[in-house]
């Protein structure tokens, strides 16, 4: 197994002097902590596992150097770059990822913008991208997908790899629907539409995870139970992988001897005070300007701290060209002038601004330093300098504050955890942990230490390919029961060759899709056709086993030479005969339940009631998908009580819940018509619950068909009606002589 990782940039970054290519590695979180995963040495000492890295190299190359930076991707990190155009990433980059999404996605829907040519530049990049992943794929590789850039990727390669195992992580948080609804409608659904292309697609908190369940409800219908999605044709996982950081490395480098020595040497800089550390890249969902107005309350508030303590602020340059960032960077200095000015004196400066990157071997040195930690985001996807920080205390001393705003607080919850818009919480978590004992702070970093040394970088990254690769097995598995390829041929061959076959179909979801409301569904010409070919051939014997009332499908489909099955099994009518009851039932109990159902209709606009002889149905297909669910299960409770005493069933469907009279199913009814006939080929095929009766029912050698991915009974799956149709189509088209099992004519 090969691992193909895929992210907007490389470990590395290529910038241009002197017309010739300079390398350097690249910052930030995402590639760091997988370049440790991909480059560590396993367990037992051997190589590192085969991978494939693609990204882009973080600048346009000119033609005649590709060639060198692709031999320097390759050698130094076995990584491939994509190639992109500079005004492709003016548009993508800068435009719609940074002016879009980052903005919508941490919920500053004021600063988002909504430009339709920065929307195609997104989606000719994320097909750039596609073209070179597809290219560069083996048919047994897994891949593994990153990060808000390239949200529409995993459909571009799924359509050119079907059975790829695919995984998406996004690594920014994913917000409530209310805030993704803001997108326009086209991009919205293309965009759930690309992660749903994923076998694995992983965040880093449960509300993420929600807030993407929902957004995918409510855009493209798929409900999820636990958190699996039951697509068409495939399934996806949808689950909570937090990240961690390379704990080892930064415990190590914290307790060195030459770390140790630079402590020593800040110490003396700042003796007699404690020492409040924060370090960010300049962006607007950092809450930089909150926090420093945090501090100046704590200071105004407790004049008895001044010049006993110094809040050391480190900003790191980030889009220099997006001007939100340069007017919050203008923002930011002069909130640090007027705090200097306002509190500082000739003996006393109370805080120390630097705005340049921090190297590792200065960053470790400074956590370790550091009494108070304040990491505050307005809105954060996890936060790994939290971790950070807490993997550099050797001495388990220090207090971390944590904005209950980033990912990191649901697993930190030992942390003294604030608002980061409310500036008196600001004051008061600085006073509680300026003197909190030193017990109290060991305690506490204890047990953040024992489990982000257990659930580390590595540890999250191996999560989450184990969870990619398993979807190989399950996919493989159903795969498997997939009508493709010999079973279908299969199918085809023992039609061919039978003399008297059976045909049980049922309608809705089966041979038509669902509709809005059940009286759109009416059978379109093409359906009638099939259906009176298939019936007309004096070696079939079909049926329509449907949960629709007797009257429409006599209306519909009552003048072909089939036969009927209505309400579930209720009644039956063989081709050219009356309709006849199965079983003798009363239908009493509908005066007692219709009001219920009633009420439930007027509690839930866009619901309906479908009477029927013999059962009730509340369809909430047109409804608002979530407070259907909440309806649902309320109905479901409701319905418990009023039919306890009664000789029904209730059941709950595809977007309805229907009560009928107690043993009437599609089994039964499904038995009681073949036994009328002796068939040497039998042929079932449904979609949702009620089928799965009949597919219990039928023979050994009968060929039962799910349509749609499902824990079914049945041994074969189709993805839907139009793979239903197909397959009938080809089986009415054979030739008469054929299917009376006699050689055609020459």
């Amino acid at each position: 197994m090969r691992l193909v990782v895929v992210s907007n940039r490389l470990p590395f970054t290529v910038s241009f002097q002197e017309g010739l290519p300079q390398f350097k590695p690249s910052a930030g979180g995402l590639t760091t902590g997988l370049w440790s995963y991909l480059d560590r040495k396993t367990l037992d000492g051997t190589e590192r596992p085969d991978y494939l890295w693609m990204g882009w190299p973080g600048a346009s190359v000119p033609p005649e150097h590709e060639a060198a930076v692709r031999t320097y991707a390759e050698q130094q990190f076995k990584s491939s770059p994509v190639f992109l155009p500079e005004e492709s990433m003016e548009k993508f980059y800068l435009g719609f990822c940074n002016k879009t999404i980052w903005p919508l996605f941490h919920y500053f829907s004021m600063l988002t913008h909504y430009e339709e040519e920065n929307w195609q530049e997104y989606r000719n990049v994320n097909r750039a991208f596609g073209e070179a992943v597809v290219n560069a794929l083996r048919p047994d590789d897994v891949l593994w997908i990153h990060d808000y850039h390239l949200m529409l990727l995993p459909r571009l390669v799924r359509e050119k790899f079907p059975e790829m195992s695919i995984g998406f992580f996004l690594h920014i948080p994913f917000p409530s629907w209310e805030i993704f609804r803001m997108l326009p409608r086209p991009w919205r659904e293309e965009i759930i539409e690309g992660l749903l292309g994923s076998s694995v697609v992983g965040f880093h908190t449960h509300d993420y995870v929600r807030y993407f369940l929902t957004s995918v409800l409510r855009t493209s219908g798929y409900e999820h139970q636990l958190g699996n999605l039951a697509l068409r044709d495939r399934a996806v996982e949808v689950d909570t992988f937090p990240m961690g950081v390379e704990f080892d490395r930064f415990a190590q480098a914290a307790a060195s001897k030459e770390t140790g020595l630079r402590v020593e040497e800040l110490r003396q800089k700042c003796v007699g005070q404690k020492v409040i550390f924060s370090v960010d890249r300049l962006d607007y969902t950092k809450g930089l300007i909150n926090r420093l107005r945090g501090y100046e309350l704590f200071l105004k508030n407790n004049p008895h701290w001044h010049g006993k303590v110094v809040f050391i602020i480190s900003v790191a340059p980030s889009r220099i060209g997006v001007d939100s960032y340069q007017a919050m960077k203008l923002e930011l200095e002069q909130t640090v002038g007027r705090i200097v000015g306002d509190f500082g004196n000739v003996h006393w400066t109370p805080l120390v601004y630097q705005f340049r990157n921090l190297t590792f071997e200065e960053i470790v040195p400074l956590y370790r330093l550091c009494d108070v930690a304040l990491i505050t985001p307005l809105r954060d996807g996890m936060n790994l300098v939290a971790k950070e920080f807490i993997a550099s205390r050797p001495d388990q001393a220090g207090v971390l504050i944590l904005s209950e705003m980033a990912g990191a607080a649901k697993e930190m919850g030992e942390a003294i955890i604030i608002n980061p818009f409310h500036r008196e919480d600001f004051a008061k978590a600085l006073e509680q942990a300026l003197t909190m004992p030193v017990e109290e702070q060991i305690r506490r970093n204890q047990l953040l230490q024992d489990r982000l040394r257990r659930y580390n970088v590595v540890r999250w990254a191996d999560d989450f390919v184990q969870a990619l690769v398993a979807t190989q097995k399950t996919e493989a598995a159903r795969r498997a029961r997939l009508l493709t390829g010999k079973a279908y041929s299969g199918v085809i061959q023992q039609y061919r060759s039978a003399t008297r076959r059976a045909l049980l179909l049922d309608y809705d979801g089966t041979l038509v899709p669902f509709s809005a409301e059940p009286k759109l569904a009416r059978p379109d010409p093409e359906l009638m056709e099939l259906l009176t070919a298939l019936g007309s051939d004096p070696a079939n014997q079909v049926a329509i086993i449907s949960g629709r009332p007797r009257r429409t499908l006599e209306e519909w489909v009552g003048n072909l030479p089939i036969s009927l099955i209505a309400e579930h099994g209720v009644w039956l009518r063989n081709k050219g005969e009356d309709w006849r009851m199965l079983k003798p039932m009363t239908a009493d109990w509908k005066e007692r339940v219709r009001p219920i159902l009633l009420l439930y209709v007027d509690r839930l606009p866009g619901a309906l009631l479908e009477e029927k002889e013999f059962s009730l149905a509340w369809h909430f297909r047109r409804a608002d998908p979530e407070q259907a669910s909440m309806r649902a299960k309320e109905l479901l409770d409701d319905l418990a009580g009023y039919t306890r005493n009664i000789d029904v069933q209730v059941f709950e469907g595809n977007k309805v819940i229907e009560i009928r009279n107690s043993g009437v199913n599609k089994g039964s009814a499904g038995l009681e018509w073949l036994k009328q006939y002796t068939p040497d080929f039998i042929l079932g095929i449904g979609d949702d619950w009620t089928d799965e009766d009949l597919f219990r029912t039928l023979p050994p050698s009968a060929f039962s068909v799910r349509v749609g991915v499902a824990s079914t009974a049945a041994r074969y799956y189709l993805s839907g009606p139009a793979a239903v149709r197909k397959m009938l189509r080809e089986l009415s088209e054979v030739p008469r002589e054929k299917t009376a099992g006699t050689p055609p004519a020459p």
